[in-house]
């Protein structure tokens, strides 16, 4: 059975940081592509970030140089730091996992996880 289980969300303040974690089991998963999204209600879910097998990352652009998505293999879990925080940020993360980067990317992964809430307030 496959399992994506997001943690590490929670309330930080404008300019704080954050690590949110995609616990996962099931799948082979150092042969998955990896990928964040984030949705407010109202919204289309979008993009935060994404990484190969091999560790290529892509980012939104609104992200780069603030947040960085990470995987262990060891540990089959997927990390996204994020810095600098701002209110637009606020969302539900949630990850996802493929065989294929071009699935993440078009949000069409075979798995997803639950999501946590991200809250950025002062």
């Amino acid at each position: 059975q496959v399992q994506l289980v997001e943690s590490g969300g929670g309330l930080v303040q404008p300019g704080g940081s954050l690590t949110l974690s995609c616990a996962t089991s099931g799948f082979m998963f150092e042969k998955f592509a990896l990928g964040w999204y984030r949705q407010v209600p109202g919204k289309s879910r979008e993009f935060v970030a994404s990484i190969t097998s091999g560790g290529m990352r892509r980012y939104v652009d609104s992200v780069k140089g603030r947040f960085t998505i990470f995987r262990d293999n060891t540990m089959n879990t997927l990390y996204l730091q994020m810095n600098d925080l701002k209110s637009e940020n606020a969302a539900a993360y949630s990850c996802n996992a493929d065989q294929h980067l071009i699935n993440i990317l078009s949000m069409n992964a075979a798995y997803w996880g639950q999501g946590t809430q991200v809250t950025v307030s002062s």
